[in-house]
């Protein structure tokens, strides 16, 4: 994972580890000799040649150029006696190494051994990124750079590490004058946590070896709340733009191997016309290259400005001629369900291309916790942090994507290309959660033999209580008032009917019904035993951007949602922030299915029917009102589905030969 551009495989033949190895490598990888010793190969003396051979060019692979990003094209030849890398760059080294370290992955100790391949790869686009916004919350250093060594391992690039916030300034500046901006004092949300440059140095060290590039961002002038209550003074002032020069100079020295400084410049207005230019100026005096947020308020971004790329947020934010650009608009993953949207952005292209060029540079994943959290694992948790990027990542690696989000939407199709790709996309996903990812981390389970019929919406006049014709009796088709109404097959853990961000990105509904409507969803479930299982139920999923109320006792959201099963309706728990006033600082607790233990289920025998019952109507208290479910059976702690069960709306025991 990524998968490789092109891979063939010598059945039955392997290269053998746990024996001598010869390493000749002009770039000195540490990766690649890690590797080895870690697989108990010696390299001192006489063994099987591992030879590196740097060329000018590879046939058949693509590069473009991205200012800071090298060429990452590798060729890999395994036979039982020897392996071969070819590769343009060091960094092209480094991506083969992790090559061979998937390959391993899996094996028991004391059978380990390599395949024998052929691979030839390289990235679609440069950039393959994620972001951590420790500005609002805090990830504690020592998890930090655990992330830069996992996800590197699957050729993500890019760490855009988002420092400074309205509620904490992280980053520590020694300059006497600066000293304030760390102190707990100013800080709103965990006061006193920080990093110190030492902390800063140690992740950009790690990130080199792993052939990451980090994008420092200090956020200015919006989101400097902090700043100013510590300085006293506002970043637009003559005192704010020295001092932020003084900030900008630690911070390139810290981040010696980083080409880029982020410096945010978004969603605030920008009052001196040359804010803006001067601190591009700086980073250009320090040898660095300016990235901002797209767009600015109030401002159109232009060369004279002095930035080097943009990075694309919102629907608003679009290409920047003459630039790179990183696409970032649908990528906020704070706003996702785990299931539904995670489709959504591995389907689609990366901003409407098939490949990356000099003016679309990539994409980075972003989880953005302007709600609190309790702790850091839920900020990794909630956000579906390791699927999301995993996710984009490939994407990015591979290219294409049939369709741009606004037009392909979230909804996983139940066969054909984009469903076949998907599929394995999710079995490679579920194995390095299994073999190689901290599982305890990830709540996405298997999801795509999960087969439904969803009714169309019949109009309910603003009551979520009235009865329709499935509550019933469940059928292909339904008449009512005169009126026929049929049902749809969909496919997967969770289905947006309306998507949060309403018409803009597509959902299962072709047409937009709007509120005031009602459907029906249904599934029967075959179990070899009767057994205990863990439900996975959502509704409304609650984005860690917003400040929603909490579902009343007793009810799954705040339109009257309903499930059951075998015909005995299942009640929620009780929710944390029931008849809780809630802000940004109040805690998010259980109203997503990814911080409690799933709903405890019994399921018989044969097949078990599930209904699901979904009113669209207004919901007080919940600013973006989204209309979908999630439903999946998996063992009681959540941690896996489980896999000898058989959805099937149709009782059909064989339901992907009948699609």
């Amino acid at each position: 994972m990524p998968t490789p551009k092109s891979i063939s495989r010598t059945e039955g033949s392997q290269f053998e580890l746990g024996r001598p190895v010869t390493v000749t490598d002009p770039t000195g990888c540490e990766l690649l000799s890690e590797f080895f010793s870690r697989h108990n190969c010696a390299t001192t003396g006489i063994g099987a040649p591992v030879t590196v051979k740097l060329v000018d060019r590879i046939e058949g692979t693509y590069d473009y150029h991205l200012a800071g990003y090298p060429n990452e094209a590798y060729t890999l030849s395994v036979t039982p006696d020897a392996i071969e890398i070819t590769a343009i760059t060091a960094t092209g080294v480094i991506r083969a190494a992790q090559t061979l370290d998937q390959l391993t992955d899996g094996y028991p100790a004391g059978c380990e051994a390599i395949e024998a391949v052929e691979i030839t790869d390289y990235p679609a686009f440069k950039l393959r990124g994620y972001m951590h916004d420790v500005g609002r919350s805090f990830i504690d250093i020592d998890e930090l750079i655990r992330q830069v060594e996992l996800l590197s391992k699957f050729k993500v690039n890019t760490f855009h590490w988002h420092l400074t916030e309205n509620q904490a300034w992280r980053f520590e500046i020694k300059h006497p004058s600066c000293s304030k901006l760390t102190d707990a004092q100013y800080m709103t949300r965990f006061a006193g946590l920080y990093y110190t440059q030492d902390d800063c140095r140690r992740l950009m060290e790690t990130a080199t070896k792993h052939g990451m590039i980090v994008i420092p961002e200090i956020d200015m002038p919006g989101h400097s709340e902090a700043f100013e209550r510590a300085m006293g003074f506002d970043m637009q002032t003559t005192q704010g733009k020295n001092i932020l020069k003084k900030v900008l100079e630690e911070v390139a020295e810290v981040f010696a191997d980083a080409p880029y400084i982020h410096i945010g410049a978004d969603e605030k207005a920008i009052t001196d016309t040359t804010f803006l230019p001067t601190m591009t100026g700086k980073i250009h005096s320090l040898g660095k290259k300016a990235v901002c947020w797209n767009p600015i308020l109030g401002v159109t971004i232009n060369s004279s400005l002095g930035f080097d790329m943009t990075q694309m947020w919102s629907t608003s934010g679009t290409r920047v001629k003459g630039i790179p650009n990183i696409d970032c608009r649908y990528n906020y993953t704070n706003h996702f369900d785990v299931f539904a949207d995670l489709v959504g952005i591995y389907k689609s292209s990366i901003y409407y291309s098939e490949r990356g060029n000099e003016e679309i540079a990539g994409t980075i994943s972003a989880p953005w916790n302007d709600r609190k959290t309790p702790s850091q694992d839920d900020i990794i948790r909630q956000n579906n942090f390791y699927a999301n990027v995993l996710a984009s990542a490939e994407r990015a690696w591979k290219g294409g994507g049939l369709q741009y989000i606004e037009t392909g939407g979230t909804t996983l199709p139940c066969y054909g290309s984009e469903y076949e790709e998907f599929a394995d996309w999710e079995r490679r996903f579920l194995f390095h959660k299994d073999n190689t990812l901290p599982s305890g981390h990830i709540p996405y389970v298997r999801q795509t033999n999960i087969r439904w019929h969803i009714t169309d919406p019949f109009p309910n006049d603003g009551n979520a209580s009235a009865i329709f014709p499935p509550e019933t009796e469940l059928a292909a088709q339904y008449t009512y008032k005169g009126r026929t109404y049929r049902t749809a097959q969909a496919t997967g853990a969770a289905i947006y009917l309306r998507h949060t961000w309403g018409t803009i990105i597509p959902a299962f509904y072709s047409t937009d019904y709007g509120l005031n409507n009602t459907a029906y969803a249904y599934t029967y479930v075959y179990s070899p035993t009767a057994r205990k299982a863990g439900a996975v139920i959502e509704f409304q999923n609650y984005g860690r951007s917003e400040k929603d109320t909490a579902p009343e006792s007793g009810k799954w959201d705040r339109k009257g949602s309903r499930l059951w099963l075998n015909d005995e309706e299942l009640i929620p728990q009780t929710w944390t922030n029931t008849g809780k006033s809630v802000n940004n600082e109040t805690d998010l607790g259980n109203e997503n299915f990814t911080a409690r233990t799933p709903f405890p289920v019994k399921l018989n025998q044969g097949w078990n029917k599930v209904l699901i019952k979904l009113p669209y109507i207004a919901a007080p208290g919940v600013r973006l009102n989204k209309w979908s479910f999630t439903f999946v059976l998996t063992d009681t702690e959540g941690r896996n589905a489980i896999d000898d069960l058989i959805y099937s709306p149709t009782k059909s025991l064989t339901p992907d030969k009948d699609l």
